[in-house]
């Protein structure tokens, strides 16, 4: 059975997706826990990825000076 009261639903992919539009989207409560977890991990996994990474060593370069103050 159709109601009379309320319009039928229209198609609503025409609308234009904005950043602004998913920011909004994004910090409405239940996506804002999401999202937070997912930068959380996002920035968590990114800093053990960047200090598992060896430096590279140069055999061309000379020691570091030793002339730094000694501490007592």
């Amino acid at each position: 059975m159709i109601s009379r009261t309320t319009p039928p639903m229209e198609n609503q992919s025409n609308q234009s997706r904005s950043f602004g539009s998913l920011l909004r989207w994004a910090i409405t409560p239940p996506q804002a826990y999401v999202v937070y977890l997912l930068c959380v991990v996002l920035v968590g996994g990114a800093s053990f990825y960047v200090g598992t990474l060896k430096p590279n060593r140069h055999p061309n370069l000379p020691p570091a000076p030793a002339n730094a103050p000694m501490p007592k």
